[in-house]
């Protein structure tokens, strides 16, 4: 019995050197082409997804082995060694206001302010960022069960696991999120300094007051920047346009 014939247009085998050469060629201006056009987009998902991702694999095999990361007490003894009253009292705050006193708060008015505005697709990739980001938080930390440091006693003492920084990684899915989400208006420029400095600031805080490890605070700033940019990149191009609002 005979093989049907299939209707799609059989590919053209170049059948000289110089034909195939031709073809190498047609492609790849076809890939340079798609790269000019597409910058922007493989940039970010290079920066923002990529990287952080091998960032975050290269902290997580030294954690899985138990190893010692040679920067860690060096900085945890630094920031402790410049400690005063004033810092103590200003990291503190810088602490409660990358959790439950700021950005915890500041996540429910966003997701909210979205929802009231009929936002569809901003507020589905707010969402998701944000419940993603904390469940990934809380199954890191009781996957790798890191304790926390013990150089000394520190002024606001915790009890559950290191790996990674609740506080970093939650910081910096609201800070990425809202850098994503203002990044094509005239507010972006204004935004994006103060939220990099507050994500920092924030980080900082743990580690002077001794409760995480420098790689604690690593390891959520490139999980949060890796989950949130490809949350964004997914939802950008697969979620239904929103629909019109009547007037």
């Amino acid at each position: 019995m005979a093989a049907p014939v299939s209707d799609a247009p059989q590919a053209h085998v170049p059948d000289t050197p110089r034909s195939a050469m031709r073809a190498v060629g047609a492609e790849s201006l076809n890939v340079l082409h798609f790269a000019r056009q597409h910058a922007g987009a493989l940039s970010l998902v290079f920066l923002g997804v990529l990287l952080p991702l091998w960032v975050f694999a290269a902290l997580v095999g030294e954690v899985h082995e138990q190893e010692v990361f040679a920067f860690d007490a060096p900085l945890l003894n630094a920031l402790h060694a410049i400690a005063t009253p004033t810092l103590d009292t200003f990291f503190s705050w810088m602490s409660k206001l990358g959790f439950l006193w700021g950005v915890i708060p500041l996540d429910v008015a966003v997701v909210l302010w979205l929802a009231l505005r009929r936002r569809s697709r901003p507020t589905l990739f707010f969402g998701i960022s944000l419940v993603g980001s904390a469940i990934l938080n809380v199954a890191a930390k009781n996957y790798f069960a890191r304790m926390r440091p013990s150089l000394w006693l520190s002024i606001t003492p915790e009890t559950t696991y290191s790996f990674p920084s609740g506080h970093a990684m939650g910081s910096a899915t609201l800070g990425v999120a809202l850098v994503l989400l203002f990044w094509r208006t005239r507010w972006c420029w204004l935004v994006t300094p103060v939220i990099v400095l507050f994500v920092l600031l924030v980080g900082v805080s743990r580690v002077y007051l001794g409760v995480h490890y420098p790689s604690d605070i690593l390891a959520g700033w490139a999980a949060a920047m890796a989950w949130v940019v490809g949350i964004h990149q997914l939802v950008d191009r697969t979620s239904p346009q929103p629909a019109v609002v009547g007037s």
